[in-house]
Formats: C-alpha cells, sequence, structure tokens
C-alpha cells in the first residue's frame, strides 16, 4: 500500500502542476487583456476626450452584450487604464505585472513611486505573496524598512562576496507572535519558533530554518546560536542572536565568537562567510554605527517591534539615518517614497 501511494502521489503531483501553469496562464491572459483594455480607454480619453461618465456608458454595454462577462464594471475599467498608464514606459514592470493576480497589481499600482512598486512587484513574484501577505507587508512599511537597512549596513557586510543589499531590515516587525510587553529572551525565542512561517515570511525571501539553540562545540565547551539560518542566495549561514533590551556594544562579542566558530568548523568551502543579527529590542544608531566601525565580522543590528510600526516611529528613524549619513535629496525621496 505505501508503494501505491508512493506511486498515486507522482501522479497527483503532475496534476498539480498542470493546475498551476494553467492559472498562470489564465492570469497572464487576464491582465494582458486588463492592459490592452487600459491603453484603448487611455487612448480614447487623449484623443476623444474620454471622460468617466462614457467609460460608465461602455461598463453599461459590455454588461448589456454579454451578461456572464464579470469585473469590466466602470470603476474596474478606469483601473484599467490606470493600471496601463502607470506601467507603460516601463517594460520590466509590465512584465512583473503579469505574473502576479489583479488584486495584488492594484494594491502595487496605487503606491506612490516607481521605486516602491518595483520593489513589491519583485518580492510579490518571488516570494508568491497572496493578497493578504502582500497588504501585510506594505502595512508595516517593509520597503521603508529594507532601505533603511541598506544604508545602516556596515562596510564589513558591504565588502562580502555576496550581496547583501534588500536582504535585512532595519527594524522587524512581530506583531504576529501577541508577546507580553514585559517578555524575556526565552519568550521570544519560543515564540518565534512557534511561528516559523510567519518568521520566514517576515525575514523575506531565500531563509532556510537550520535549528534554535544550535550547538557549537569549541575545544570542550558548548555554545549556543539562538537561531540559524541558511540564506539560499546569499549561500552563507545567517545566526541570529536575540536581545530583548536596549543594544550595548558588549553584544558583538558573542556574535562574533559565533561567526568564527562557524566559519571554521560549520561553513562548507563553497560557501561564503556567515553573517550575523542582532537582533534588539532597542537600538541606538549613533551606538551602533560606532560599535560596528571597529568590528572586523560581518554583522546586522536590527530592532524588533512586538506591533506593527506607526509611521511617526519610521519618520524618527529616517531623520536620524540623515543625520547620521547625510544622505543626497534624491536618497531621501526614495527613502520617504516621495
Amino acid at each position: 500500500m505505501n508503494i501505491q501511494n508512493t506511486t498515486f502521489n507522482e501522479v497527483l503531483k503532475l496534476i498539480k502542476t498542470s493546475k498551476q501553469k494553467v492559472y498562470a496562464q489564465v492570469n497572464t491572459t487576464l491582465i494582458e487583456l486588463y492592459w490592452d483594455i487600459g491603453n484603448y480607454i487611455s487612448t480614447k480619453t487623449i484623443k476623444e476626450n474620454w471622460g468617466k461618465s462614457v467609460v460608465k456608458e461602455l461598463a453599461n454595454y459590455i454588461k448589456l452584450q454579454d451578461p456572464t462577462s464579470k469585473g469590466f464594471g466602470d470603476k474596474n475599467l478606469w483601473l484599467m487604464k490606470q493600471f496601463y498608464e502607470t506601467y507603460y514606459q516601463n517594460k520590466k514592470l509590465y512584465t512583473l505585472c503579469r505574473e502576479i493576480s489583479w488584486s495584488n497589481n492594484r494594491r502595487i499600482f496605487s503606491l506612490k513611486t516607481k521605486e516602491e512598486r518595483e520593489f513589491y512587484l519583485s518580492i510579490t513574484v518571488k516570494q508568491k505573496y497572496s493578497y493578504r501577505e502582500l497588504e501585510r507587508q506594505i502595512n508595516s512599511s517593509l520597503f521603508e524598512r529594507t532601505m533603511l537597512g541598506n544604508k545602516k549596513l556596515s562596510s564589513v557586510v558591504k565588502d562580502l562576496p555576496q550581496d547583501a543589499n534588500n536582504i535585512f531590515r532595519d527594524i522587524y516587525t512581530l506583531e504576529f507572535l501577541n508577546l507580553q510587553e514585559n517578555h524575556k529572551e526565552k519568550d521570544l525565542q519560543k515564540a518565534l519558533i512557534g511561528s516559523l512561517k510567519d518568521f520566514i515570511l517576515e525575514l523575506g525571501i531565500g531563509f532556510a530554518f537550520l535549528g534554535e539553540e544550535y550547538r557549537l562545540q569549541v575545544g570542550d565547551d558548548d555554545f549556543y546560536i539562538d537561531l540559524l539560518f541558511y540564506h539560499r542566495d546569499l549561500k552563507c549561514l545567517v545566526a541570529f542572536e536575540l536581545k530583548v533590551g536596549k543594544f550595548k556594544p558588549s553584544h558583538l562579542g558573542q556574535l562574533e565568537f559565533y561567526l568564527e566558530a562557524l566559519d571554521r568548523d560549520v561553513k562548507r568551502e563553497d560557501e561564503n562567510p556567515s553573517i550575523g543579527v542582532l537582533l534588539c529590542r532597542e537600538k541606538n544608531d549613533e551606538v551602533v554605527e560606532y560599535a560596528l566601525s571597529r568590528s572586523l565580522s560581518p554583522t546586522v543590528v536590527s530592532e524588533y517591534e512586538t506591533k506593527l510600526i506607526p509611521k511617526k516611529i519610521l519618520q524618527d528613524k529616517m531623520n536620524e539615518l540623515y543625520a547620521l549619513y547625510g544622505l543626497s535629496d534624491e536618497e531621501i525621496k526614495i527613502v520617504e517614497g516621495v
């Protein structure tokens, strides 16, 4: 019976794969249709001064002539026009649009800037976000948190053979853990393991979990890394150390030791140097910058929030970043999404 189950599962896999291909083809065809309709209406608004009243007449005509067609109300037709006008000058973004659902497209092309739209299009395609997952990432300011994370990477991380841009966040939002305000490190670790799927979604593309309390033996002594991951794109081990208090420079020593042990005893020859992430409840960016400037280990220091981050908090952190790093006006526009 077990042999039959194995054989039957192979057939089931073929069916599921075929269904996924059919859905992808249908979705692509639908997005292309919406694009063509958007192009048509956009052209008419320019050449023949079509307005919303004419588009409403068009919607009524479609409904009368083809009652089985759904999704062609006047509001959706006008959105198709906006969809076309948002991307018609950027073939790269249009190509990405064809790979995601219309509901996800509608959410993304409503964003302010080209940089934001490209960021969320790329990550939605790679992560295969549902609408709920995409909405959560936008509401948690993933774009801004990632841009801030990129600017705060230490020179050691930037000089690694692997490109760490867009991988690490300045702040990780862990509202899904439902932690008490006065939680302990063990509480945080246990909650993260219990919500590993959500945590990996928050970490982003490429992270694979290897273990908690990962044991390292150096000489006759045992040491334990809070959480150990492998990143497929970076091709390296990523060690997470959890701190429920404010960042202190002394925290770096332990993590640097773990990274040295991983590179000597665990890392394979074809893998890149390991990276450490110190996940703290709070940090002072100037203290972090001072501490990392003398560190020889590739380390990222990030905060975590137990609730979705209010925009004001994020704006305050951006202002701190401007003061520390002297961003240009163009960089400020990208970070702020202007």
